[in-house]
């Protein structure tokens, strides 16, 4: 049995300063289970449903409902279209949804920013616990925290002894301010006691080109993001932020193996309605993307972005936004982090 190292005595900091946040983050996974079909019948609105993209095409929340699109639109027998509403981070068209008719014609999917976003951006125009309902998790994938190979860290444990040992601290690039990998971290150094230095991109694209040329020592990003230069030899991967390794990177441990327990970070995907919307509509929306999200075709095209499914209830996929909700709002109030 492989056994993993005991926290040091200065990591033992992480259960007196984050016990509370670590327990609800150790609470996110949805467990692998789908509530019993419903029977087919015919979809209330004549269609098209409309699958609110509250990002821009190119980007994984417009590839997963371009994935899930064609299968819906296979059981349900109505046409189905995505549509594009990027910016401020996906509140734009996640605000679209929310004002929505509530009679099953405009779903959106959201990333883990719908998570974050009423902490970040206090004035927005809706109230995202009030006006919208969560349908279902889609999936879940880890960040993988990477370091250019030139750099002297070896494992995760290397770089948090670099950030005890005074002066400036270790520096790590992330996709911007406020994104998960920066809350991540954030928590992470808090809890342990470590210095970390937040230097915030605008994007992946820019994220990677810096990591790879060594401008930045440590990144965090998606798993999808940053695998091609973890084969390339370019970077090494230090841990993953997920309870659980990922199938695509099985020798990367977990923070929590390495010491930080209950550290659960997951990036995630869902899909969201107006909260109007009666139960047993989006009883059964979310029962037709349970049946979806077990089709081979819609599973290998989601593991291919390095999405793990999650099949789950309303109840469920609701309980799991508010954790993302309460966890990821006080790390921000906290430690008062702003979009810029």
């Amino acid at each position: 049995m492989t056994r993993f190292p005991r926290p040091a005595a200065g990591r033992r900091q992480w259960l007196g300063h984050a016990a509370v946040l670590l327990a609800s983050l150790g609470a996110l996974a949805l467990p692998i289970q789908a509530p019993a079909q419903t029977q087919t019948q015919a979809w209330p609105t004549p269609g098209p449903i409309r699958l609110v993209a509250v990002f821009p095409p190119g980007g994984s929340v417009d590839q997963v409902a371009r994935i899930l699109a064609p299968a819906l639109q296979q059981q349900l027998g109505v046409a189905v279209i995505v549509d594009n509403k990027g910016g401020a981070s996906g509140a734009i068209g996640t605000g679209e949804v929310a004002r929505s008719a509530a009679d099953g014609s405009v779903f959106g999917v959201v990333f883990d920013t719908h998570g974050v976003n009423p902490a970040l951006q206090p004035k927005l125009a809706f109230d995202t616990r009030r006006d919208l309902a969560t349908v279902a998790v889609l999936g879940t994938s880890p960040m993988v925290i990477s370091t250019h190979t030139d750099q002297p860290y070896k494992t995760f444990t290397d770089v948090a002894s670099a950030a005890k040992a005074g002066g400036k601290g270790v520096a790590y690039g992330t996709i911007g301010n406020g994104s998960l990998g920066h809350l991540a971290m954030t928590l992470l150094a808090k809890g342990a006691g470590l210095d970390l230095v937040h230097v915030p991109y605008k994007g992946g694209g820019p994220l990677m080109q810096d990591a790879i040329a060594g401008h930045v020592p440590v990144s965090i990003g998606s798993v999808f993001v940053a695998k091609p230069h973890i084969d390339s030899k370019r970077l090494r991967p230090l841990a993953v932020t997920t309870a659980q390794r990922h199938p695509s990177l099985p020798d990367v441990p977990t923070l929590a193996e390495l010491g930080f327990r209950n550290f659960d970070a997951p990036a995630w995907w869902a899909v969201i309605a107006p909260a109007k919307m009666a139960p047993e509509l989006v009883a059964r929306m979310n029962a037709e993307l349970n049946k979806a999200l077990q089709t081979p075709d819609v599973a290998a095209k989601l593991a291919q972005q390095g999405i793990s499914v999650q099949l789950g209830t309303p109840a469920q996929a609701q309980a799991f936004v508010d954790r993302q909700l309460d966890t990821w709002g006080k790390v921000v109030r906290d430690n008062g982090i702003t979009p810029d």
